[in-house]
């Protein structure tokens, strides 16, 4: 958050209200962060617990991500009919079940039902956090609000790997997985503070109350938002799901699912849920590579923090071709790192650091702008099923890298694994270059505007 807007926030001014809910509706990043990287620590033990062939230790670890498929793909319809408000209240309950569910699993087929119960609440987490954000945000400082969620996606992971070296002596992955039950509880409290989305409201016929919540989130201009909202629902009153295969809506689904694909085929996530896996077989033990992979996490966090107070200077379009950019290198170095041999005890520090800048250039990038752009280039009317339809797309993706992870550094080595990231890293840059638009400063109303008349988002 830049330093302005902390002096905002400080003087109490018209928009101090909107950082308190934002921050509130973030807590979705934070249980989504620390649900996907608490297992990466609990893994190595879980491993001692039950025989696994590679096949069954892709399943546990990827059985979040088919949960969060589903969970994506019924998320935002849901968003769109229950509100969002009420999702994230469910996405809460869902999550302290999952956790409850992996703590006590006697067997391998009950620890991966708890992932996919988790995984459905990361799901919705993923779809509801940066939508209820962006719509309840002025536009100046949308950008950074809503990657406010990225950002506590990142320090959930941090968490998650804290509370992963806490119980590493002891072994005790059982602690580590249940430990979500508490941030779920706090979220499921926090929710009740929070108001509904005001174009939400709009929406469904509830104008007084989107007026209502626009006067306390906004300093000034509220009836001119308040018209372009209905302006925008009157337009597109017909607007349903299956226009989203329209001409006039096809370049914001293309950017939007390009975009959740290259977010995960370039290896992030192999990286946050295998991390301390990936560092053991440099010969660091099991402690020293789970706390290796909290300097990671807190590299994560602080790039995070540094695209937030660029997102909204710099813009979309930039972070990205610096992030995907600096991915591309990084990956070939880590390629190389894993297919020299002989280096000894230095290559699990230069697999370190190598691991900290991808993950810092995957911080300033694709991570934060990935979410905030698909919560920006929809329709009102099918904001939800859009960024559902996209979000189903992201995590089928992340569930075919973390499943196929292990089989494939078993099969062709890590060192080819990494060099087939980068190759995806550099064809999604292209794809970034040609297609991705910038909408820095602009109201949700206004890039709806040019998608229906045609005008090119990349313009």
């Amino acid at each position: 958050m830049s330093t302005a807007t902390i002096r905002n926030v400080l003087r109490g001014d018209g928009d101090r209200f909107v950082y308190v809910v934002s921050a509130l509706a973030a807590l979705n990043g934070l249980l989504f962060g620390f649900d996907t990287g608490i297992i990466s620590g609990a893994f190595l033990f879980i491993q001692d617990s039950f025989v696994m062939s590679p096949l069954v230790e892709g399943i546990i670890v990827s059985g979040a991500m088919a949960g969060a498929a589903a969970g994506a793909a019924v998320g935002g319809q849901l968003a769109d009919r229950l509100g969002r408000r009420r999702l994230i209240l469910i996405a809460a309950i869902v999550f302290f079940v999952g956790s409850f569910t992996m703590a006590v699993a006697p067997t391998v087929p009950v620890l991966v039902a708890g992932r996919l119960i988790d995984g459905v609440a990361i799901g919705f987490a993923s779809i509801v956090g940066p939508l209820y954000i962006s719509e309840i945000a002025p536009p100046h400082i949308r950008g950074g609000l809503t990657s406010l969620n990225q950002l506590m996606v990142t320090t959930g992971i941090l968490l998650s790997y804290f509370v992963n070296y806490a119980f590493a002596d002891a072994g005790a992955w059982r602690w580590m997985l249940g430990a979500g039950m508490v941030p779920a509880v706090v979220l499921a409290i926090g929710i009740l503070k929070m108001p509904e989305s005001p174009r939400w409201l709009f929406e469904h016929g509830r104008n007084d109350e989107a007026r209502a919540v626009l006067k306390r989130t906004r300093s000034s201009g509220v009836e001119q938002e308040l018209d372009e909202i209905e302006e925008t629902v009157e337009t597109q009153s017909e607007t349903g799901v299956r226009d989203l295969l329209a001409p006039w809506l096809r370049p914001a689904l293309v950017v939007g699912l390009g975009l959740a694909v290259f977010q995960q085929i370039t290896g992030i996530n192999a990286v946050i849920y295998y991390a301390p896996t990936i560092l053991e077989s440099t010969g660091l033990g099991s402690v020293a590579s789970i706390l290796a992979t909290v300097g990671i996490g807190t590299i994560n966090v602080v790039m995070t923090v540094v695209a937030i107070m660029l997102v909204d200077r710099v813009g979309r379009r930039r972070l990205l071709l610096v992030g995907v950019g600096g991915m591309v290198a990084t990956l070939a170095v880590l390629g190389t790192v894993f297919y020299l041999p002989g280096l000894g005890g230095g290559l699990g520090i230069i697999a370190t650091i190598s691991l900290m800048l991808f993950v810092s250039f995957f911080a300033i990038g694709l991570g934060p702008v990935f979410w905030l752009l698909i919560s920006e280039i929809y329709p009102l009317s099918v904001r939800g099923s859009a960024m559902g339809v996209v979000t189903v797309a992201n995590w089928g993706a992340n569930l075919l890298v973390s499943l196929t992870f292990p089989v494939l550094t078993d099969g062709v080595g890590t060192s080819a694994t990494f060099w087939l990231f980068g190759l995806c890293s550099l064809v999604g840059l292209l794809f970034v270059y040609r297609y991705v638009p910038e909408t820095k400063g602009r109201t949700l109303e206004a890039i709806e505007d040019d998608l229906r008349q045609n005008i090119s988002l990349a313009d």
